[in-house]
Protein backbone atom coordinates (compact mmCIF):
# COMPACT_ATOMS: atom_id res chain seq x y z
CA UNK A 1 0.00 0.00 0.00
CA UNK A 2 1.07 3.32 -1.20
CA UNK A 3 -0.09 5.99 1.23
CA UNK A 4 -0.51 9.65 -0.48
CA UNK A 5 -2.23 12.74 -0.74
CA UNK A 6 -2.20 15.33 -2.29
CA UNK A 7 -5.12 17.99 -0.48
CA UNK A 8 -4.01 20.34 1.97
CA UNK A 9 -6.19 18.59 4.25
CA UNK A 10 -5.85 14.61 4.66
CA UNK A 11 -8.02 12.06 3.70
CA UNK A 12 -9.26 11.06 7.08
CA UNK A 13 -10.11 14.76 7.87
CA UNK A 14 -12.36 14.59 4.42
CA UNK A 15 -14.02 11.62 5.12
CA UNK A 16 -15.47 12.39 8.85
CA UNK A 17 -16.96 15.49 7.30
CA UNK A 18 -19.31 12.34 5.26
CA UNK A 19 -21.55 11.28 8.12
CA UNK A 20 -22.51 8.34 5.95
CA UNK A 21 -18.80 7.05 5.17
CA UNK A 22 -18.08 6.48 8.80
CA UNK A 23 -20.89 3.21 8.60
CA UNK A 24 -20.00 0.06 8.97
CA UNK A 25 -21.96 -2.19 6.71
CA UNK A 26 -22.17 -5.70 5.75
CA UNK A 27 -21.12 -7.03 9.51
CA UNK A 28 -18.94 -4.53 10.48
CA UNK A 29 -17.14 -4.05 7.42
CA UNK A 30 -15.86 -0.23 6.59
CA UNK A 31 -17.48 0.83 3.89
CA UNK A 32 -15.52 1.46 0.78
CA UNK A 33 -17.56 3.90 -1.15
CA UNK A 34 -16.80 3.89 -4.53
CA UNK A 35 -18.95 4.60 -6.55
CA UNK A 36 -19.37 8.72 -6.77
CA UNK A 37 -19.98 8.14 -10.60
CA UNK A 38 -23.21 7.43 -9.95
CA UNK A 39 -23.54 9.79 -7.22
CA UNK A 40 -21.27 11.70 -4.35
CA UNK A 41 -22.19 11.01 -0.67
CA UNK A 42 -22.72 14.70 1.16
CA UNK A 43 -21.19 16.12 3.87
CA UNK A 44 -22.45 17.58 7.05
CA UNK A 45 -22.26 21.26 5.93
CA UNK A 46 -24.43 20.14 3.21
CA UNK A 47 -27.23 18.33 4.69
CA UNK A 48 -27.09 21.71 7.51
CA UNK A 49 -27.50 24.20 5.06
CA UNK A 50 -30.33 22.21 3.55
CA UNK A 51 -32.25 21.17 6.72
CA UNK A 52 -31.72 24.90 7.45
CA UNK A 53 -33.47 26.74 4.49
CA UNK A 54 -36.73 24.56 5.79
CA UNK A 55 -35.80 25.22 9.34
CA UNK A 56 -35.74 28.55 8.61
CA UNK A 57 -36.34 30.57 5.33
CA UNK A 58 -38.75 28.24 3.38
CA UNK A 59 -41.19 30.84 1.34
CA UNK A 60 -41.88 30.62 -2.91
CA UNK A 61 -38.93 32.51 -4.17
CA UNK A 62 -39.58 35.54 -6.08
CA UNK A 63 -43.02 35.74 -5.19
CA UNK A 64 -43.80 36.78 -1.51
CA UNK A 65 -43.26 40.58 -0.27
CA UNK A 66 -42.81 38.54 3.63
CA UNK A 67 -39.62 38.56 5.31
CA UNK A 68 -39.37 34.77 4.34
CA UNK A 69 -39.97 35.42 1.10
CA UNK A 70 -37.00 37.35 1.06
CA UNK A 71 -34.51 35.23 2.62
CA UNK A 72 -35.46 32.37 0.72
CA UNK A 73 -34.65 34.25 -2.39
CA UNK A 74 -31.82 35.64 -1.64
CA UNK A 75 -30.79 32.48 -0.55
CA UNK A 76 -31.32 30.86 -3.52
CA UNK A 77 -30.06 33.36 -5.95
CA UNK A 78 -26.84 33.47 -3.21
CA UNK A 79 -26.97 29.49 -4.17
CA UNK A 80 -26.74 31.05 -8.20
CA UNK A 81 -24.11 33.65 -7.50
CA UNK A 82 -22.23 30.75 -6.23
CA UNK A 83 -22.33 28.64 -9.34
CA UNK A 84 -21.32 31.32 -11.67
CA UNK A 85 -18.36 32.25 -9.49
CA UNK A 86 -17.58 27.74 -9.66
CA UNK A 87 -18.27 28.18 -13.70
CA UNK A 88 -16.52 31.38 -14.43
CA UNK A 89 -19.80 32.86 -15.58
CA UNK A 90 -22.40 35.52 -15.19
CA UNK A 91 -25.04 34.74 -13.23
CA UNK A 92 -27.76 35.70 -15.56
CA UNK A 93 -25.87 32.71 -17.60
CA UNK A 94 -26.84 29.97 -14.54
CA UNK A 95 -30.28 27.91 -15.04
CA UNK A 96 -31.40 25.48 -12.12
CA UNK A 97 -33.14 22.73 -13.14
CA UNK A 98 -33.75 19.18 -11.19
CA UNK A 99 -30.69 17.42 -13.02
CA UNK A 100 -28.65 17.37 -16.04
CA UNK A 101 -30.74 15.42 -17.89
CA UNK A 102 -33.31 17.92 -17.46
CA UNK A 103 -30.82 20.44 -18.58
CA UNK A 104 -29.87 18.48 -21.66
CA UNK A 105 -33.17 17.96 -22.30
CA UNK A 106 -34.04 21.62 -21.61
CA UNK A 107 -31.56 22.25 -24.36
CA UNK A 108 -32.70 20.01 -27.15
CA UNK A 109 -36.15 20.27 -27.07
CA UNK A 110 -35.99 24.09 -26.67
CA UNK A 111 -33.76 24.07 -29.70
CA UNK A 112 -36.92 21.61 -31.65
CA UNK A 113 -39.57 24.22 -30.26
CA UNK A 114 -37.33 27.47 -31.90
CA UNK A 115 -39.46 29.22 -35.38
CA UNK A 116 -37.80 29.64 -38.64
CA UNK A 117 -35.58 31.96 -38.83
CA UNK A 118 -34.39 31.74 -35.38
CA UNK A 119 -30.80 30.61 -35.05
CA UNK A 120 -31.39 27.22 -33.55
CA UNK A 121 -34.45 26.36 -35.80
CA UNK A 122 -33.34 22.29 -37.50
CA UNK A 123 -34.89 21.52 -40.52
CA UNK A 124 -34.34 18.61 -42.86
CA UNK A 125 -30.54 18.51 -44.26
CA UNK A 126 -29.36 20.16 -41.05
CA UNK A 127 -26.91 17.87 -39.05
CA UNK A 128 -26.49 17.55 -34.83
CA UNK A 129 -23.39 15.67 -33.95
CA UNK A 130 -22.94 13.40 -31.05
CA UNK A 131 -20.33 10.93 -29.92
CA UNK A 132 -20.38 7.10 -29.53
CA UNK A 133 -18.99 7.87 -25.90
CA UNK A 134 -22.09 9.70 -24.38
CA UNK A 135 -24.68 8.54 -21.70
CA UNK A 136 -27.66 7.88 -23.17
CA UNK A 137 -28.77 11.41 -21.48
CA UNK A 138 -26.72 13.22 -23.51
CA UNK A 139 -27.47 10.83 -26.93
CA UNK A 140 -31.60 10.36 -26.41
CA UNK A 141 -32.23 14.05 -26.50
CA UNK A 142 -30.70 14.59 -29.43
CA UNK A 143 -31.90 11.22 -31.28
CA UNK A 144 -35.71 12.83 -30.50
CA UNK A 145 -34.86 16.04 -31.46
CA UNK A 146 -33.24 14.56 -35.04
CA UNK A 147 -36.66 12.94 -35.28
CA UNK A 148 -38.92 15.84 -34.79
CA UNK A 149 -36.73 17.98 -36.76
CA UNK A 150 -35.68 15.66 -40.04
CA UNK A 151 -31.75 16.76 -39.06
CA UNK A 152 -29.22 13.93 -39.27
CA UNK A 153 -28.19 12.37 -36.54
CA UNK A 154 -24.11 11.89 -37.35
CA UNK A 155 -21.45 10.80 -33.95
CA UNK A 156 -17.69 10.64 -33.33
CA UNK A 157 -16.59 6.62 -33.66
CA UNK A 158 -14.49 5.14 -30.48
CA UNK A 159 -11.17 3.92 -30.78
CA UNK A 160 -10.34 0.66 -29.00
CA UNK A 161 -8.36 2.68 -26.60
CA UNK A 162 -11.18 4.78 -25.50
CA UNK A 163 -10.61 7.82 -27.28
CA UNK A 164 -12.43 9.84 -29.85
CA UNK A 165 -11.51 9.12 -33.61
CA UNK A 166 -11.20 12.93 -34.69
CA UNK A 167 -9.08 11.41 -38.08
CA UNK A 168 -12.38 12.62 -39.85
CA UNK A 169 -13.20 15.55 -37.65
CA UNK A 170 -14.23 17.69 -41.03
CA UNK A 171 -16.30 15.09 -42.88
CA UNK A 172 -18.27 14.52 -39.12
CA UNK A 173 -18.91 18.45 -38.42
CA UNK A 174 -19.73 19.80 -42.08
CA UNK A 175 -21.02 22.83 -43.31
CA UNK A 176 -24.60 21.31 -42.45
CA UNK A 177 -23.99 20.58 -38.83
CA UNK A 178 -26.00 22.92 -36.16
CA UNK A 179 -25.09 21.25 -33.03
CA UNK A 180 -22.29 19.45 -31.51
CA UNK A 181 -23.05 17.36 -27.99
CA UNK A 182 -20.48 15.79 -26.26
CA UNK A 183 -19.03 14.81 -23.05
CA UNK A 184 -16.26 16.26 -21.61
CA UNK A 185 -14.94 13.32 -19.50
CA UNK A 186 -16.46 9.73 -20.10
CA UNK A 187 -18.22 8.19 -17.20
CA UNK A 188 -17.71 4.99 -18.38
CA UNK A 189 -13.48 5.41 -20.04
CA UNK A 190 -12.41 7.98 -17.55
CA UNK A 191 -11.67 10.05 -20.98
CA UNK A 192 -11.28 13.16 -20.85
CA UNK A 193 -11.98 14.60 -24.67
CA UNK A 194 -9.89 17.18 -26.47
CA UNK A 195 -12.58 20.08 -26.54
CA UNK A 196 -10.22 22.76 -28.48
CA UNK A 197 -9.82 20.43 -31.71
CA UNK A 198 -13.75 20.10 -31.82
CA UNK A 199 -14.98 23.76 -30.61
CA UNK A 200 -12.64 25.11 -33.30
CA UNK A 201 -14.25 22.90 -35.97
CA UNK A 202 -18.41 23.48 -34.86
CA UNK A 203 -17.83 27.06 -34.54
CA UNK A 204 -15.73 27.66 -37.93
CA UNK A 205 -19.41 25.87 -39.39
CA UNK A 206 -21.39 27.77 -37.26
CA UNK A 207 -22.52 25.03 -34.46
CA UNK A 208 -23.18 25.65 -31.33
CA UNK A 209 -21.35 23.43 -28.93
CA UNK A 210 -23.06 21.86 -25.87
CA UNK A 211 -21.73 19.81 -23.15
CA UNK A 212 -22.27 17.18 -20.78
CA UNK A 213 -19.75 18.07 -17.65
CA UNK A 214 -21.42 15.88 -14.29
CA UNK A 215 -17.85 14.02 -14.61
CA UNK A 216 -15.46 17.02 -15.15
CA UNK A 217 -16.98 19.84 -13.04
CA UNK A 218 -16.95 17.96 -9.71
CA UNK A 219 -13.64 16.66 -9.89
CA UNK A 220 -11.44 19.64 -12.03
CA UNK A 221 -10.97 23.30 -12.24
CA UNK A 222 -13.73 23.66 -15.40
CA UNK A 223 -13.93 27.67 -16.26
CA UNK A 224 -16.44 28.14 -18.78
CA UNK A 225 -14.72 31.04 -20.11
CA UNK A 226 -11.68 28.99 -21.43
CA UNK A 227 -13.64 25.93 -22.96
CA UNK A 228 -15.12 27.82 -26.10
CA UNK A 229 -18.52 25.50 -25.64
CA UNK A 230 -21.58 27.55 -25.77
CA UNK A 231 -23.69 25.48 -23.39
CA UNK A 232 -22.68 23.24 -20.27
CA UNK A 233 -24.34 21.12 -18.12
CA UNK A 234 -23.87 19.13 -14.58
CA UNK A 235 -25.39 17.82 -11.75
CA UNK A 236 -25.35 18.44 -8.18
CA UNK A 237 -25.38 15.25 -6.41
CA UNK A 238 -22.36 14.18 -8.15
CA UNK A 239 -20.86 17.36 -6.84
CA UNK A 240 -21.19 16.13 -3.10
CA UNK A 241 -24.47 18.35 -3.58
CA UNK A 242 -28.24 17.22 -3.21
CA UNK A 243 -30.40 15.27 -5.49
CA UNK A 244 -33.07 17.34 -7.27
CA UNK A 245 -30.57 19.98 -8.77
CA UNK A 246 -29.02 20.87 -11.65
CA UNK A 247 -26.98 23.29 -13.87
CA UNK A 248 -27.51 24.62 -17.22
CA UNK A 249 -24.68 27.24 -17.92
CA UNK A 250 -25.52 29.15 -21.88
CA UNK A 251 -23.75 31.90 -23.71
CA UNK A 252 -26.10 34.98 -22.46
CA UNK A 253 -26.96 35.97 -26.12
CA UNK A 254 -27.57 32.67 -26.78
CA UNK A 255 -30.36 32.44 -24.04
CA UNK A 256 -31.97 34.77 -24.65
CA UNK A 257 -32.68 33.30 -28.31
CA UNK A 258 -33.31 29.98 -27.40
CA UNK A 259 -37.06 29.43 -26.91
CA UNK A 260 -37.92 28.21 -23.20
CA UNK A 261 -38.78 24.57 -22.46
CA UNK A 262 -41.55 24.81 -19.83
CA UNK A 263 -44.19 27.47 -19.42
CA UNK A 264 -46.35 28.97 -16.73
CA UNK A 265 -45.32 30.59 -12.61
CA UNK A 266 -42.97 33.32 -13.04
CA UNK A 267 -40.97 32.89 -15.93
CA UNK A 268 -43.34 35.61 -18.38
CA UNK A 269 -43.33 39.15 -18.74
CA UNK A 270 -46.90 39.76 -19.29
CA UNK A 271 -49.56 37.39 -19.94
CA UNK A 272 -52.95 38.06 -21.78
CA UNK A 273 -55.95 35.51 -22.80
CA UNK A 274 -54.18 34.85 -26.03
CA UNK A 275 -50.52 35.26 -25.93
CA UNK A 276 -47.72 35.40 -23.51
CA UNK A 277 -44.06 36.70 -23.80
CA UNK A 278 -41.13 35.55 -21.94
CA UNK A 279 -39.20 37.08 -18.89
CA UNK A 280 -35.53 37.35 -19.24
CA UNK A 281 -33.02 34.52 -18.78
CA UNK A 282 -32.70 32.77 -16.30
CA UNK A 283 -35.77 32.66 -15.44
CA UNK A 284 -37.39 32.03 -18.81
CA UNK A 285 -36.03 28.52 -18.32
CA UNK A 286 -37.32 28.19 -14.56
CA UNK A 287 -40.99 27.89 -14.76
CA UNK A 288 -42.83 26.71 -11.31
CA UNK A 289 -41.42 27.33 -7.83
CA UNK A 290 -37.96 25.98 -7.98
CA UNK A 291 -36.20 23.14 -5.98
CA UNK A 292 -34.82 25.77 -3.52
CA UNK A 293 -33.70 24.23 -0.94
CA UNK A 294 -31.37 21.42 -3.18
CA UNK A 295 -29.82 24.59 -4.78
CA UNK A 296 -28.78 26.25 -1.51
CA UNK A 297 -27.45 22.86 -0.72
CA UNK A 298 -25.40 22.89 -3.95
CA UNK A 299 -24.06 26.36 -3.07
CA UNK A 300 -22.94 24.89 -0.06
CA UNK A 301 -20.98 21.86 -1.66
CA UNK A 302 -19.26 24.20 -4.64
CA UNK A 303 -18.53 26.13 -1.66
CA UNK A 304 -17.02 23.09 0.38
CA UNK A 305 -15.39 21.92 -2.65
CA UNK A 306 -14.10 25.47 -3.11
CA UNK A 307 -12.30 25.57 0.05
CA UNK A 308 -10.52 22.21 -0.24
CA UNK A 309 -9.69 23.40 -3.55
CA UNK A 310 -10.20 22.26 -7.05
CA UNK A 311 -6.37 21.88 -8.67
CA UNK A 312 -5.55 19.89 -5.43
CA UNK A 313 -8.83 17.65 -5.60
CA UNK A 314 -8.28 17.17 -9.38
CA UNK A 315 -4.13 16.10 -8.48
CA UNK A 316 -5.19 14.13 -5.57
CA UNK A 317 -7.80 11.45 -7.86
CA UNK A 318 -4.91 11.71 -10.48
CA UNK A 319 -2.71 10.35 -7.99
CA UNK A 320 -5.12 7.72 -6.73
CA UNK A 321 -5.82 7.15 -10.79
CA UNK A 322 -1.93 6.14 -11.09
CA UNK A 323 -2.36 4.15 -8.11
CA UNK A 324 -5.40 2.15 -9.21
CA UNK A 325 -4.39 1.51 -12.84
CA UNK A 326 -0.92 0.17 -11.57
CA UNK A 327 -3.12 -2.12 -9.22
CA UNK A 328 -5.90 -2.90 -11.12
CA UNK A 329 -3.27 -4.41 -14.59
CA UNK A 330 -1.42 -6.65 -11.67
CA UNK A 331 -4.02 -8.72 -11.53
CA UNK A 332 -4.41 -12.00 -13.80
CA UNK A 333 -7.73 -12.12 -16.28
CA UNK A 334 -8.40 -8.29 -15.59
CA UNK A 335 -8.85 -6.07 -18.33
CA UNK A 336 -9.07 -2.16 -18.07
CA UNK A 337 -11.80 -1.15 -20.45
CA UNK A 338 -10.42 2.67 -20.99
CA UNK A 339 -6.89 4.43 -21.72
CA UNK A 340 -4.13 2.05 -20.00
CA UNK A 341 -2.58 6.00 -19.61
CA UNK A 342 -3.30 8.02 -16.93
CA UNK A 343 -3.25 11.11 -19.73
CA UNK A 344 -6.28 13.31 -20.43
CA UNK A 345 -7.98 10.49 -17.93
CA UNK A 346 -10.16 10.71 -14.76
CA UNK A 347 -10.47 8.85 -11.62
CA UNK A 348 -12.95 6.25 -13.55
CA UNK A 349 -11.91 2.83 -13.46
CA UNK A 350 -13.90 0.57 -15.61
CA UNK A 351 -12.72 -3.37 -15.95
CA UNK A 352 -13.83 -6.78 -16.60
CA UNK A 353 -12.43 -9.96 -14.67
CA UNK A 354 -11.84 -13.40 -16.52
CA UNK A 355 -15.50 -14.70 -17.07
CA UNK A 356 -16.83 -13.25 -13.52
CA UNK A 357 -19.88 -11.36 -14.73
CA UNK A 358 -20.05 -8.07 -13.52
CA UNK A 359 -22.95 -8.04 -11.77
CA UNK A 360 -21.41 -10.99 -9.48
CA UNK A 361 -18.54 -8.98 -9.40
CA UNK A 362 -20.37 -6.55 -8.08
CA UNK A 363 -22.11 -8.56 -5.59
CA UNK A 364 -19.09 -10.00 -4.14
CA UNK A 365 -17.45 -7.00 -3.55
CA UNK A 366 -20.56 -5.26 -1.80
CA UNK A 367 -20.70 -8.18 1.00
CA UNK A 368 -16.75 -7.11 1.52
CA UNK A 369 -18.19 -3.09 2.18
CA UNK A 370 -17.04 -1.90 -1.10
CA UNK A 371 -19.34 -0.04 -3.25
CA UNK A 372 -19.02 -0.53 -7.18
CA UNK A 373 -21.34 -0.24 -9.98
CA UNK A 374 -21.97 -2.77 -12.26
CA UNK A 375 -23.85 -2.79 -15.59
CA UNK A 376 -23.72 -0.72 -18.99
CA UNK A 377 -23.38 2.77 -16.66
CA UNK A 378 -26.39 4.27 -19.57
CA UNK A 379 -23.55 3.80 -22.13
CA UNK A 380 -25.36 0.52 -24.15
CA UNK A 381 -23.60 1.90 -27.69
CA UNK A 382 -20.53 2.54 -25.96
CA UNK A 383 -20.32 -1.15 -24.04
CA UNK A 384 -21.82 -3.14 -27.25
CA UNK A 385 -18.91 -1.08 -29.67
CA UNK A 386 -16.33 -2.12 -27.21
CA UNK A 387 -17.35 -5.94 -27.21
CA UNK A 388 -18.50 -5.79 -23.43
CA UNK A 389 -22.21 -6.53 -22.29
CA UNK A 390 -20.91 -4.75 -18.84
CA UNK A 391 -18.28 -3.44 -16.73
CA UNK A 392 -17.17 -3.18 -13.18
CA UNK A 393 -16.74 -0.06 -12.03
CA UNK A 394 -14.65 1.94 -9.63
CA UNK A 395 -15.25 5.81 -9.68
CA UNK A 396 -12.74 7.87 -7.73
CA UNK A 397 -13.17 11.39 -5.35
CA UNK A 398 -11.92 13.55 -2.69
CA UNK A 399 -12.48 11.33 0.22
CA UNK A 400 -10.79 8.32 -1.28
CA UNK A 401 -7.74 6.78 -0.59
CA UNK A 402 -5.16 4.18 -1.81
CA UNK A 403 -6.54 2.27 0.97
CA UNK A 404 -9.60 2.19 -0.90
CA UNK A 405 -7.92 0.67 -3.91
CA UNK A 406 -6.19 -1.79 -1.66
CA UNK A 407 -9.66 -3.14 -0.58
CA UNK A 408 -11.19 -3.36 -4.22
CA UNK A 409 -7.70 -5.32 -5.31
CA UNK A 410 -7.89 -7.63 -2.24
CA UNK A 411 -11.47 -7.97 -3.07
CA UNK A 412 -11.46 -8.98 -6.38
CA UNK A 413 -8.76 -11.25 -5.86
CA UNK A 414 -10.71 -13.43 -3.60
CA UNK A 415 -13.77 -13.46 -5.93
CA UNK A 416 -11.27 -14.99 -9.02
CA UNK A 417 -10.40 -17.63 -5.91
CA UNK A 418 -14.33 -17.81 -5.07
CA UNK A 419 -15.63 -18.10 -8.48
Amino acid sequence: MRSTSLLKTSTHSIVADFPILTRKIRDGKRLVYLDSGATSQKPQVVIDAEIDFYRLHNAAVHRGAHQLAEEATDAYENARAIVAAFLGAANDEIIFTKSATESLNLVAYAMGNAENGNRFHLQPGDEIVVTEMEHHANLIPWQQLAKRTGATLKWFEVTPEGRLDLTQLDNVISHRTKVVALTHQSNVLGTINPLKEITDRAHSVGAVVVLDACQSVPHMPVNVAGLAVDFLTFSGHKAVGPTGVGVLWGRAKLLQELPPFLTGGSMIENVSMVEATWAEAPRKFEAGVPNMAQAVGLGAALTYLNKIGMREIFAHEQELTRYGLEQLTDIADLNIVGPLSDENRGGTLSFTVGDIHPHDLGQYLDAQGIAVRTGHHCAWPLTRKLGVVATTRASLYLYNSTEDIDALVSGIRAAQKYF
